[in-house]
């Protein structure tokens, strides 16, 4: 038994890991379970590529396993749940850095044929993209620079001319690999390629951008293992950029929007509706709160990053506990977009341990909402806005929402009357059976909870 033979099988039992892992990725209920079977096929296909091939002596191996599990076990618990979204867009950069590094250490080998040196311009162009697309992302999330959509004139007409560029020092140094004028062009034409496709992309679409960085990281990887001739290293990143691809898809088809929309519409840049949102605000006690939640038989929670922001999801799980001991059914409504990445709001429930069966998807749970006594919206906006079914001149307009303008009553929770990350004004606020829970969600809610204590 050679150690080659070793090697490939266990690039082959890694592989079925990751395809298993994959699947149970694709539930609540056992998506631990999944990214745990998952990270042990990494760690068996790091093992036999590094150690089984003597790549790098043990020890080395040992000292990077411990130092890579010390910075994930912090950035794990250090960073809060309003961060999760910067932290899945850095993490989508570091892939793509990755792969570009390995697509330029590989210029260095001689007798290159064609193929490698496409393998090789494709990893570095992908894995440029993905760095700094996935930096913009980044910076835009946490609000390190505006949110809104960056255009300037002339800029479709830029991007022509620098996927020309690009294409061109492609073909050269497919002609000319030894010249390193177009390593360099490729370099960094891809990095600015990168900026230039995420800055004229608006804050409330970055959850598909999310979704397509990681489709790009994956894609990427690919590419590197082209360039490195390691299967696994290919089976895995196609695996990433094809689940990236159908995630990206759903969150289109969630805003009812095409990917190309999103990417080159400039959504933000300017919104304006047509309708002046016109009607009184209702402000409500805690105190009145609680009465009509005390006497509510059905509660439909419907979360959004305000919640995040707040860190309310503990006392929100601990409201509804409350709730159902007093006799009430209680769901939560969950839009594929709500917050600022796919699943945001997901995993912020599973981190208070709401039941995977209270969850409800957004077109399960709309017909249920006419004859739902009180929907709590706790942060969300944009998700929830009647604007995007009533109003043509929306920029929102067709996006599919949770329709929680029909239930009988409805209570907003927020700090103020600002709007979304849309930045468009919501209707809701206003309506005859909405009434406006002002303040930190988190305080608000432990008032009522601190009611049904007593």
């Amino acid at each position: 038994m050679t150690i080659n033979f070793l090697i490939n099988l266990s690039y082959i039992v890694a592989a079925i890991l990751f395809v298993l892992g994959l699947k149970k990725l694709g539930s609540p209920a056992t998506a631990r379970q999944g990214n745990l079977i998952s990270a042990v096929g990494m760690l068996i296909a790091v093992v036999a590529t590094l150690g089984g091939k003597g790549l790098l002596p043990w020890t080395y191996i040992i000292a990077g396993f411990v130092i890579g599990s010390a910075i994930g076990a912090f950035a794990a618990r250090k960073v809060e749940m309003t961060g999760m979204p910067e932290l899945v867009a850095l993490f989508n950069g570091f892939g793509g850095a990755a792969s570009l590094l390995v697509g330029w250490v590989a210029t260095y080998a001689a007798g290159n044929s064609t193929f490698i040196n496409v393998t090789i311009i494709l990893s570095i162009l992908i894995g440029g993209v993905t760095l700094t697309g996935s930096i913009i992302a980044w910076a835009k999330l946490s609000e390190r620079m505006p949110t809104k959509a960056l255009m300037f004139t002339g800029q479709q007409i830029f991007n022509v001319l620098l996927v020309l560029a690009i294409l061109g020092s492609a073909v050269m140094f497919c002609i000319e690999p030894s010249n390193p004028v177009w390593l360099w062009a490729i370099l960094g034409l891809s990095l600015l390629f990168g900026i230039m496709a995420v800055i004229p992309i608006g804050g409330a679409d970055m959850p598909v951008v999310i979704a397509l960085l990681n489709s790009y990281s994956g894609l990427a990887a690919c590419a590197a293992g082209f360039v490195l001739h390691n299967n696994l290293l290919i089976v895995a990143g196609a695996l990433v950029g094809a689940s990236g691809i159908i995630l990206t898809n759903i969150m289109c088809k969630a805003m009812n929007r095409s990917l190309s929309n999103v990417l080159f519409s400039g959504f933000g840049s300017a919104v304006t509706s047509s309708t002046k949102v016109e009607g009184e605000v209702k402000p409500i006690t805690a105190d009145d709160a609680y009465l009509i939640m005390e006497a509510a038989r059905s509660v439909v929670f419907v979360p959004g990053y305000g919640m995040a922001v707040a860190q309310a999801q503990h006392v929100v799980k601990e409201l509804a506990d409350h709730l159902e001991s007093n006799g009430a059914e209680v769901k939560f409504a969950i839009h594929p977009v709500a917050g600022r990445m796919p699943g945001h709001m997901n995993v912020l429930l599973a981190e208070a341990s709401v039941p995977y069966d209270q969850l409800v998807e957004m077109d399960d749970i709309n017909p249920q909402l006419p004859n739902v006594d009180l929907a709590v919206v706790i942060g969300a906006n944009d998700v929830v806005n009647p604007a995007a079914n009533k109003d043509k001149g929306s920029p929102l307009y067709g996006m599919p929402v949770i329709r929680v303008d029909e239930a009988r009553t409805v209570f907003v929770l927020k700090r103020s009357m600002g709007s979304g990350f849309s930045g468009v004004d919501n209707p809701l606020f206003v309506g005859d059976n909405t009434r406006m829970l002002f303040g930190d969600a988190k305080q608000s809610l432990s008032h009522i909870v601190g009611e049904f204590k007593s």
